[in-house]
């Protein structure tokens, strides 16, 4: 058996995708594409295939990560050129490497998510460098949300590692972001947003990479 590590992207065409139809789309990928997956055991077997940390529908992405196990050998090179061909618009793959079938689960190994967030804003630059510092000198920031019908509560400063200025022009601003995506919780860019003093809702926001 062997376990290929591979990185792809997802941009406009496809960012309103849902993690359970994602899954879905690899899964007829790589059987058009002839690669032999390997399955789970028991009375309901499945593809062995394993995303490192799910994207939220309406972002796109260039540095996803996915685990994939297969019973028959294959290079990375030919898995690539393969599986290419098969792909449909608004999604790419970019890197495949073989990977120790033991180690940890990806999921295990996340750590970090990087963000690209474009939002309209009638604040200058100096103010949303303020905005920035401002929240991240804050110890703790208590928030909650509604999912499910079910009030959650947390600090939501805990899962932001850095949040920095990248550009203002036209009213559209530039942040990037480093935030928490583990076990213990995940960071969303547009609450962050919020907590800055945005009001309006990110115009874009693109994952840059995830880091294990």
């Amino acid at each position: 058996m062997q376990r290929l590590r591979v990185k792809f992207s997802r941009d406009e065409d496809l960012k309103f995708l849902s993690h359970l139809d994602l899954m879905r789309l690899w899964e007829r990928v790589f059987r058009r594409a002839r690669v032999s997956l390997t399955y789970s055991e028991g009375f309901n077997p499945h593809p062995k295939i394993s995303l490192a940390a799910p994207l939220q529908v309406g972002i796109t992405s260039q540095g996803e990560l996915m685990d994939i196990w297969i019973d028959e050998w294959i290079s990375p090179n030919n898995f690539i050129r393969q599986v290419k061909d098969q792909l449909p618009s608004g999604i790419d793959l970019s890197e495949a490497i073989l990977v120790v079938p033991e180690e940890p689960s990806l999921q295990s190994r996340v750590r970090f998510a990087e963000y690209l967030i474009a939002v309209e804003t009638d604040k200058d630059a100096a103010e949303v460098e303020s905005m920035i510092t401002s929240l991240l000198d804050r110890d703790k920031i208590d928030w909650h949300h509604s999912r499910n019908k079910e009030e959650r509560h947390y600090d939501l400063r805990s899962l932001i590692d850095d949040v920095w200025f990248i550009s203002l022009e036209d009213s559209l601003c530039l942040l990037g972001m480093r935030l928490k995506c583990d076990s213990s919780g995940t960071g969303r860019p547009e609450q962050v947003l919020k907590a800055l003093g945005f009001t309006n809702y990110p115009g874009n926001i693109h994952r840059t990479r995830l880091i294990l």
